[in-house]
């Protein structure tokens, strides 16, 4: 590993030796599983009709790119918002996200994020504001390694 480029491990950078795969011979495109726009945090307002009564997802930029099942796995049955908490302005992410769950009475909040010691802010804001809504919302945090694997 080289040395990271903005002094954050996360950013450390490396090469991940992958086995070759066949192509699969099927012509069949898996359709996606977003069920609303905008998803980026920014732009969803907190009174945007697709929040009622959702399974929220709030997951990491980066863990879409490096999880290939990530539609299938995450998306499919939830509302998506996305976020970065190292690049985004978060200044106001924990309110929002707690006015999200209170006004909507989100039914649970699953964040996928990557294994950088950055991500984890992702985590922690999400956290912060299901105990700030007030509600009793389930909180499930997945781990993404930057290999693509699932973690936790």
């Amino acid at each position: 590993m080289s040395k990271p480029a903005c002094g954050c491990p996360g950013a450390n950078v490396r090469t991940i030796e992958k086995k070759e795969t066949e192509e699969k011979t099927s012509t069949e495109s898996r359709p996606s599983e977003l069920r609303q726009w905008p998803t980026q945090l920014h732009l969803v307002p907190p009174s945007a009709p697709y929040l009622k009564d959702a399974h929220l997802l709030i997951a990491a930029d980066c863990a879409p790119f490096a999880y290939a099942e990530f539609h299938r796995d995450f998306i499919k049955g939830r509302v998506l918002v996305n976020a970065c908490p190292k690049l985004d302005d978060t200044s106001n992410y924990v309110d929002k996200l707690a006015e999200m769950i209170s006004q909507n009475d989100i039914k649970s909040v699953t964040v996928p994020i990557m294994e950088v010691p950055c991500c984890r802010g992702l985590a922690m804001m999400a956290q912060q504001a299901v105990e700030q809504s007030g509600k009793d919302v389930p909180l499930v945090i997945a781990v993404i390694g930057v290999d693509g694997e699932r973690k936790s």
